[in-house]
């Protein structure tokens, strides 16, 4: 196994390489496609097709916004957790889908990037769904590991062999210091995934906002005391804004 780590639009794009075939660790964003292509294409000098299969760790624009173009233009196959429904239903999943596109695009402007499009499906079409504590079809390496909390199916990725786990937004590294992603919907989950990887006790942990780090004991703790109590949500934050200005 090879592992490149790519700069994708807003977040670190990973692509495992073997010998007869490619693994994409996340959907990236719309954005990223070309990235990827030319990657493959020109830096590695492979055909598309050896794109085998890409994970979707949830549904977030710079996580699953490449999924289907990408499927369209490789052949692979999509794989996520084993969740039913869509993250993004509903009057509330429309209003959702689109704020997460705009707050991507805010994140880009901040990162000097140009603006591009981010549209993509709101509802994910995997041809494999994978329970919590199985395997990657074709990539029997990898464990899937549900982290959950950020969204309701998020999952992380564990390279048996080198105890190297890749934890998608798990966790985000602001200033020198860890902290919990936005947004935090279901808070309890979020405790229980940091604890499990806490025990897993992974050599090294891959972000997608923030590289390869190793965490130590006093950065769990920091991430737990970090832990919101209560969902930590758009409308929420709207509404925590609302009252200071009118009050």
């Amino acid at each position: 196994m090879k592992l490149h780590q790519i700069e994708g639009y807003i977040q670190s794009i990973y692509l495992v390489e073997y010998s007869e075939k490619l693994l994409l660790l996340d959907g990236c964003c719309r954005a990223d496609v070309d990235t990827i292509k030319t990657f493959i294409t020109k830096k590695l000098h492979r055909p598309l097709s050896d794109l085998k299969l890409m994970v979707v760790t949830h549904m977030h624009p710079d996580h699953a916004g490449a999924a289907h173009v990408l499927r369209k233009k490789t052949g692979c196959k999509i794989a996520s957790a084993n969740v039913s429904g869509h993250w993004y239903t509903g009057l509330d999943g429309l209003l959702m889908h689109l704020t997460d596109m705009a707050l991507t695009r805010w994140v880009a402007k901040r990162k000097n990037k140009p603006a591009k499009n981010l549209w993509y499906s709101s509802k994910l079409k995997p041809e494999i769904k994978i329970n919590d504590g199985g395997t990657l079809p074709g990539f029997a390496e990898w464990q899937v590991i549900y982290t959950q909390g950020h969204t309701d199916r998020d999952i992380s990725l564990l390279h048996q062999p080198s105890q190297l786990i890749y934890v998608a937004d798990l966790m985000v590294k602001v200033k020198g210091r860890f902290i919990p992603p936005f947004p935090v919907f279901y808070p309890n989950r979020y405790k229980s995934s940091l604890a499990k990887l806490n025990n897993l006790q992974p050599k090294s942990i891959l972000l997608a906002h923030g590289g390869e780090v190793q965490l130590s004991d006093d950065d769990y703790q920091h991430l737990l005391l970090k832990a919101p109590d209560i969902p930590l949500t758009h409308w929420r934050s709207v509404k925590a804004k609302l009252s200071k200005v009118f009050t």
